[in-house]
Parts: structure tokens; sequence; C-alpha cells
């Protein structure tokens, strides 16, 4: 990696384009130039050489990228060209949800552990994963080598929860809770919040409308 200073958008962008040079790798498609590899993106090939140089050297001029290539290096340079071994704190219908979600493992991110509070919860078994109460974490967590935490609690509960895997030893927590987390500084936190692209969407119908 050439720079430690990457912007969180480069992350971002740099997602969406393995997504898609691994769609192109599955209609067989071997190498992209990076004008069709920008537009389908939906960004420009200069945005693309820009995010891509922050990690180093690629594609061949005249030629294109290697997507077989590229989507090596760029999964290395992301950390995600290996198995992270994940504990899920909130089993209700969208923690269910996370555990049965066939994309997420196959992204490398394997839910190892669930807890909840909910006497009616604790002992469920959903994928072949038994619901522990939360208490079991700092037991259970370094024993499975979690590194990761996904919160789908309601949102009074998420800063608990959060303790609990900071707590356990978890490295990084991804939460589904619309809360906002107070966390060590060391610990990175992803807030993945629905309501960011319901508003987004209805904003862009209501501007196209407007301009009828």
């Amino acid at each position: 990696m050439k720079s430690k200073r990457i912007p969180k958008a480069t992350i971002g962008r740099l997602a969406v384009y393995v997504q898609v040079l691994e769609s192109l790798r599955r209609d067989r498609v071997e190498v992209v130039s990076s004008e069709k590899l920008a537009q389908a993106c939906s960004v420009n090939s200069s945005q693309i050489r820009k995010d891509l140089a922050y990690f180093g050297e690629f594609g061949v001029r005249g030629v294109g990228y290697y997507i077989q290539e590229l989507i090596t290096s760029i999964k290395r340079s992301l950390g995600i060209d290996r198995v992270w071994n994940c504990a899920l704190v909130g089993v209700g219908n969208l923690g269910r949800a996370l555990m049965k979600h066939r994309d997420i493992p196959r992204k490398g991110f394997v839910i190892k552990a669930a807890f909840d509070c909910d006497p009616d919860r604790i002992g469920l078994v959903i994928k072949g994963i038994e619901v522990m109460c939360l208490s079991r974490i700092k037991e259970v967590v370094p024993s499975l080598d979690v590194e990761v935490g996904f919160i789908s609690t309601p949102p009074e509960r998420a800063q608990r929860a959060a303790n609990f895997l900071i707590e356990a030893g978890v490295r990084g927590i991804v939460t589904f809770a619309p809360a906002r987390l107070e966390v060590p500084a060391n610990i990175p936190v992803e807030y993945v919040d629905f309501s960011h692209h319901l508003y987004a969407v209805a904003f862009y119908i209501n501007q196209e409308a407007n301009k009828a």
C-alpha cells in the first residue's frame, strides 16, 4: 500500500469495483478497459485510476485491467482476502435475516456466534448457531477468534451491546441500530442506516417531479 491516508469514500468505491469486477468474471470476461469499468461503476475513469493508485500500479496501457488480478489485488488491499469471524448481538427480525443472508459469508464474513438478552430467543438455533445469553460473550468471542461485531438491537440497547463486544475483544463493529455509539478511538464503527437511503431516494424522486 502506498499511502495510509485512504479517504473513506475511496474504500466505498473499491467495494463497488469488486462487485462489478466479480460480475464481469462470472460472465467470463477476462479484461476490461478503464472506460467500461468506470461506466459500470458510475464513476469516471480518472477516479478509478486515482482510487487504485493508493494501493499500487494496476492495468496495462492500451489493454485495460486483467479482472482476476485486479480483484485479488483490491481484496488484498482491503483485507478481505481472508475469512473474518463475526459475532452478532440482537436476534430479532433483522438479526435473523443477517444470520440467514447468504452473501455475507460469501464476502468472507462468517457469523460464528449470536447473542441476545431475551429469554424467548436464547436457545434458538438459526443456521446451525445457537443463540446465547449476552452474559456469555466474554467467554465465547475469544474462543472463536471473533474480530468483528454486528449489532442489530433496538437503538436504546446498542451502546450496551457495543460495550459488551468491545470488552469481549472485538476489533471493529458494524451496527444496524439507528443510534450513535461511543467507542475507543482504535475501534472502527460502520453505521448501516437504511433511512439514509430512503431519504435519498425520496429526495431524488422529488427532484425529478419538480423538473416536470
